[in-house]
């Protein structure tokens, strides 16, 4: 993918205005070491198709009794990928995640607690419902990113959509003690395109939840937001070819952010989870 151009004021890391933050003491800048699962998938490659289901199969996919491939990547013949891994998060539930996604969205300085040697900036295109948390704070707004993919730099447009817009229903989402669904749709942040879907699913387990993440993006899934966007991408989806080296930073990246939110969400939304 093409790298986007640095907005000047955006930056990685720290810096003393963002140490000043109260919650700055979560801010850790190493990251633990990949899950041996995840090491097992970068080391096998990009596996057929079939063994990662397409959106359509979305629900099949987490709540049937075949999933298919946990961990791994696919290159599909019309130039997209599909990416998929699992997080442990020991001590984290459900409804934290949910909170975690209503609250960072308005702060670089909490955005960059997620994955510290990634995340540049972040804010809402337009402001979430006053008063609202979990949710009811997220879902339906757009939360606009620059974050690093590997080494190239993305600005992103995450518009957050409910779960049954891509027809995930399960009995299981209706307690956020046992479950919640995170769906959005993804696109450029600074032209009318959608690029694909992302699906992050938290199921309870024994110790705290388990989040699957599954990536649909390219090929098929390019689709405009207006009708200039429209024009732009049908040539986008004639020249966009997503590759191996794409699939692989998508998972790192993934694999990474997930468990490093795990290590400090407990005790951050125990500190702060009653504030906006």
């Amino acid at each position: 993918m093409k790298s986007s151009r640095p907005v000047p004021g955006r930056y990685l890391g720290y810096r003393a205005a963002d140490l000043a933050q109260p919650y700055a003491r979560f801010f850790r800048p190493d990251l633990a070491p990949l899950a041996p699962h995840v090491c097992a998938a970068l080391d096998r490659g990009g596996v057929p198709d079939i063994l990662m289901p397409g959106l359509d199969r979305a629900a099949e996919s987490l709540f049937g009794d075949t999933c298919g491939l946990e961990d791994g990547f696919v290159l599909t013949a019309d130039g997209g990928m599909r990416v998929s891994v699992r997080s442990a998060m020991p001590g984290v539930t459900p409804a934290m995640v949910d909170w975690w996604f209503g609250w960072h969205g308005d702060q670089a300085a909490k955005y960059k607690l997620w994955h510290p040697q990634a995340h540049v900036h972040v804010a809402w295109r337009d402001p979430p419902p006053a008063g609202s948390q979990g949710r009811a704070r997220y879902v339906g707004q757009t939360s606009l990113v620059d974050e690093y993919i590997g080494s190239d730099l993305v600005r992103g447009s995450i518009r957050f959509v409910p779960t049954a817009k891509l027809g995930l229903l399960d009995r299981s989402l209706e307690d956020d003690r046992e479950a919640t669904v995170v769906c959005a749709r993804i696109g450029l942040g600074d032209a009318p395109i959608e690029l694909g879907y992302l699906v992050h699913h938290v199921r309870r387990v024994a110790g705290g939840s388990e989040m699957r993440s599954r990536f649909w993006m390219g090929g098929a899934h390019v689709a405009g937001r207006n009708l200039a966007g429209s024009l732009a991408a049908a040539v986008a989806k004639k020249v966009l070819k997503l590759t191996e080296s794409d699939a692989r930073a998508l998972l790192v990246h993934c694999a990474q952010e997930m468990p490093h939110l795990a290590s400090f969400l407990p005790e951050l939304h125990a500190q702060v989870k009653d504030q906006a």
